[in-house]
């Protein structure tokens, strides 16, 4: 986890593995029309991105000068295919921990909208940053509806009948979930976490029930993807449940940790087609089992 601060003695957090590298400020060509958090245009060894002040992309009340700017460091990072930068007040260091230790975060308004788990570490807070929720308020994506999907009427009145369940933690991400899935008639369950997600199953085992597919996020509070496929792999009642990995980490990343887990697959957000098509092929396969 890469921690840093926006103004203040806030400690905020970033997930490393999505970190390409940190630069010092200076001075880029403006974007017209863009969204008043983006303050410039960067490139990374050719390639364009927008760099954006994170701290106004969260709401956070804070005037800055030029003058204020040009000791701030830009991370430079890599969240669902796609390079950005967001401009903080500076980097404190990089921490290893267990995704166990994020909690959930408080229930409020206010920053907290932008945040996915809270840490305390040697009686420090440390806010996590819903970057998904940030990226898709400042610079959304192009396209987010996919080409469409065709089923025959007899493909989507055996798909209604799956039992998906949906674990993520970020409020946006279940709701793009939730729309692609409604496109191939599959109306899913849904956890928060991966805690949440293994106490799911295992009352739906009592129920005599059993899910066809997961599609998880990798990094939650409680427990995050891996921790949860590993849980489910050792279960001889689920362990033959197909598990799709879908997160925001680079796809190499993701793919070389979600074979390891014991994960099907795995898929970089945020495509829909691709997800959509991801979990047709997940419950064909299911079916085959």
């Amino acid at each position: 986890m890469l921690l840093f601060k926006l103004f203040g003695r806030q400690t905020f957090g970033i997930n490393v593995l999505k970190i390409k590298e940190i630069i010092p400020y200076h001075t880029m060509n403006t974007l017209p029309g863009s969204h008043a958090a983006v303050i410039g245009i960067a490139q990374l060894r050719g390639q364009p991105f927008p760099v954006i002040d994170l701290a106004k992309a969260m709401n956070m009340s804070f005037n800055s000068s030029t003058e204020d700017l040009q000791t701030c460091p830009i991370i430079i990072s890599e969240f669902n295919r796609s390079l950005q930068g967001f401009l903080v007040k500076n980097v404190d260091q990089i921490i290893s921990l267990d995704w166990g230790a994020i909690q959930p975060p408080p229930s409020t308004a206010g920053r907290f909208n932008y945040i996915t788990g809270v840490i305390n570490r040697e009686n420090t807070i440390i806010e996590v940053v819903d970057v998904e929720r940030v990226l898709n308020e400042v610079a959304p994506p192009k396209d987010s509806t996919g080409r469409g999907i065709d089923l025959t009427t007899e493909e989507l009145d055996a798909l209604r009948k799956k039992l998906v369940l949906i674990v993520d933690d970020s409020a946006l991400a279940r709701k793009q979930i939730l729309q692609t899935l409604a496109m191939i008639g599959i109306e899913p369950l849904i956890a928060k976490d991966g805690k949440e997600a293994l106490d799911y199953l295992h009352s739906l085992q009592l129920e005599g029930r059993r899910v066809d597919l997961i599609v998880s996020d990798i990094e939650m509070p409680e427990m995050d993807g891996y921790t949860l496929t590993r849980e489910i792999r050792k279960d001889e009642d689920l362990s033959s449940v197909y598990i799709l990995l879908h997160t925001s980490l680079a796809g190499a990343v993701s793919q070389e940790y979600a074979a390891t887990s014991g994960a099907n697959a795995a898929l970089t957000k945020f495509v829909t087609e691709e997800l959509a098509d991801a979990v047709l092929l997940g419950l064909s396969d299911a079916r085959e089992e």
